[in-house]
């Protein structure tokens, strides 16, 4: 993983688009491109190769919160769940890191997320030079103006339910992404799935899956500064609670091919994540009150007209504690004539909106169609991938199997 540094180049802002957005009953997307015309407004009520991180037989209860078959596969994998909450999950020896799909383990550690680790975390992104985006391979378009971010309205749960931060460990230290409360078909109004980016869980063909892995959901829900959360309390920070991966899928792609700067896994650089919540019984659906049906058709980015990306970029001028938006047109990105073609919108949000979803509106309905995957170190643009029989196929596969538990 590679994280933008902070001495980013500076924005160069050329075009705004504005969004209007309110999300607890409804989300609405309307952009407006300057000196033109043109706007979209909609409103809808949020409500093959996947990689799985667990077998179907883990029931029941078991040590560290997970159930008696993950606790189990622990131990196979020569880890003390004992030691491994009192900080042995630190130890990142290359040769014991868990790289498969079925190696997940992530078990919860009450407390560990405390407001100032959450502060702490140091976005995670992945980014691509300029000679890397510019090979066109006859299926992209020009590169898009930037879209400066308009920050989401404040609470964040009035505007932008769904929307939350994603917090891992990786040997770097502590990380965070974003992510989107997602429907579940099998379980419907109690859904307990998150979707984000594949490189914010797994770190793709050099490594594997990162630890620790939490989200949550409207974080600093009323967009605090820095200096008023101070003192801040866990409740301030994530007022619907911290919710831990038990389960999480990424693509083979992205575990195969994924790379510090996207590589052959960047169109394929997606996850779904199964979460629990470190306390209280009810999913977390009904704890936000909102999430959004997936997108799977992978539109052509010539048939919408505009596409929103939600986030919490961390790296400068952002520092991580408020939520932004950018709506745009999108088009095409080709990196490779063998990979699909990636979405991509002007955007100016930096690294730590890295995972957060992107919306369109199809048949009046809000829906996830994308999330943030890659971007340049000028902050100008995000790419993000097309969604379709993979994608499909990975999220199908956690609902039915994972979904209930």
């Amino acid at each position: 993983m590679r994280s933008t540094p902070r001495s980013a180049a500076p924005r160069r802002a050329r075009r705004t688009a504005l969004a209007a957005a309110g999300l607890v009953t409804a989300l609405a997307l309307t952009a407006t491109a300057c000196g033109g015309s043109e706007q979209d407004e909609a409103a809808a009520k949020p409500g093959g190769d996947a990689s799985q991180a667990a077998d179907a037989g883990d029931t029941g209860g078991g040590e560290g919160g997970l159930p008696a078959g993950v606790a189990d596969r622990l131990k196979e994998q020569g880890i003390d769940v004992d030691r491994w909450k009192d900080g042995g999950w630190k130890n990142w020896d290359k040769d014991k890191w868990l790289t498969e799909a079925k190696d997940f383990v992530n078990p919860m550690i009450e407390g560990l997320w405390k407001p100032d680790r959450m502060k702490s975390a140091k976005e995670a992104d992945k980014t691509v030079t300029t000679k890397d985006a510019s090979a066109d391979q006859g299926a992209t378009d020009p590169e898009p103006a930037p879209v400066e971010a308009v920050a989401e309205k404040t609470p964040y749960h009035d505007n932008a339910a769904p929307v939350g931060k994603v917090f891992f460990d990786s040997p770097e230290g502590s990380m965070v992404c974003s992510g989107t409360v997602i429907k579940d078909v099998n379980h419907p109004g109690k859904s307990n799935l998150v979707w984000t980016a594949g490189h914010c869980v797994h770190a793709g063909g050099s490594g594997g899956w990162y630890r620790n892995i939490a989200f949550v959901p409207s974080y600093n829900d009323l967009g605090k500064s820095e200096a008023q959360l101070a003192d801040a309390t866990t409740t301030e920070m994530a007022p619907y609670g911290t919710w831990w991966a038990n389960w999480a899928s990424t693509s083979n792609q992205w575990i195969q091919g994924g790379s510090e700067n996207g590589g052959d896994g960047a169109a394929y650089d997606y996850s779904v994540l199964h979460v629990k919540p470190e306390q209280g019984s009810k999913s977390l659906e009904e704890t936000v009150g909102a999430a959004l049906e997936v997108d799977f058709s992978a539109p052509s980015a010539t048939e919408v007209a505009s596409m929103g990306a939600w986030g919490y970029p961390a790296a400068a001028p952002y520092n991580g504690l408020e939520m932004f938006k950018c709506v745009d047109r999108p088009g095409r990105l080709s990196l490779s004539p063998s990979l699909p073609t990636m979405y991509r919108i002007g955007c100016t949000m930096t690294g730590g909106s890295s995972g957060g979803g992107w919306f369109r509106v199809v048949d009046g309905e809000t829906k996830l169609v994308s999330n943030t995957s890659i971007g340049p170190l000028e902050n100008t643009w995000l790419a993000g991938p097309q969604l379709g029989p993979e994608a499909r196929s990975m999220y199908q596969n956690m609902s039915k199997t994972y979904g209930g538990q």
